[in-house]
């Protein structure tokens, strides 16, 4: 079956950095978009960055352009999310998400992961 297994969140102080990984199985990696969203406490889950499959195009939510990068390694089954910069209103869990169409709705995507948590103290 489908797994995908996020990485890399923990303790952070703001304006430090953070890598994410989510690694992927049980699906032809290449075939599928990747997404990153977060939740935090009492909010909605919300988009973050997306990529296409072999990474020609990913785009971003505004409130994390130009701090966050997302990129792929379709030869380890991996999406990461670099986060840069990091502020208190980044704390939350980060969940990363995989489905056949490019989207930035949550609802499109198939396959989810378990999630990570990041929190960024002030």
């Amino acid at each position: 079956q489908v797994q995908l297994v996020e990485s890399g969140g923990g303790l952070v102080q703001a304006g430090g950095s953070l890598r994410l990984s989510c690694a992927a199985s049980g699906l032809t990696f290449s075939m599928y978009n990747m997404g990153w969203f977060r939740q935090a406490p009492g909010k909605e889950r919300e988009f973050v960055a997306a990529i296409s499959r072999f990474g020609a195009v990913s785009n971003y939510a505004d409130s994390v352009k130009g701090r966050f990068i997302i990129s792929r390694d379709n030869t380890k089954n991996t999406v990461y999310l670099q986060m840069n910069s990091l502020k208190p209103e980044d704390t939350a869990v980060y969940y990363c998400a995989a489905d056949r169409s490019y989207s930035d709705r949550y609802a499109n995507y198939d396959y989810w992961g378990k999630g990570t948590q990041v929190t960024v103290s002030s």
